[in-house]
């Protein structure tokens, strides 16, 4: 996988304004060496897509978290409420998210990533 591929499988990703080729060049050469082709097989790009776009959507909250005065890589959590007068919402990600996957349950790429390497590892079946 090269910049171009990945942006082309994962266009919410193309504005490259947004998502600059040396950050996603950066990502990358991380992924490439953390997602085993070995155990990806034919689905290698599809790992390795959605491990970047994970780490990148990571990257660019941080940035926008300095570029906002706050303190970048602050972890946060799924949020599950929010009230606003007498309107609240909650969310129930319990359904959507990993048991034990903490870091890739941040954004639903790392969902997908994860959910997907879970199923790979898991070796073969026997009846």
């Amino acid at each position: 996988m090269d910049v171009a591929t990945f942006r082309q499988q994962f266009t919410e990703f193309s504005d490259a304004a947004k998502y600059p080729d040396p950050l996603v060049s950066f990502w990358l050469d991380v992924v490439t060496r953390m997602v085993r082709p070995e155990r990806w097989a034919d689905l290698l790009d599809v790992g390795l897509g959605l491990a970047l776009a994970h780490h990148l959507v990571l990257a660019v909250r941080d940035q926008g978290s300095a570029q906002a005065g706050k303190v970048p890589g602050t972890v946060l959590g799924t949020q599950t409420s929010k009230s606003v007068d007498t309107v609240s919402v909650s969310y129930d990600v319990s359904a959507v998210t990993n048991e034990g996957g903490g870091f890739w349950n941040m954004t639903s790429y790392g969902v997908r990533f994860l959910g997907m390497a879970r199923l790979f590892g898991a070796g073969g079946v026997q009846l």
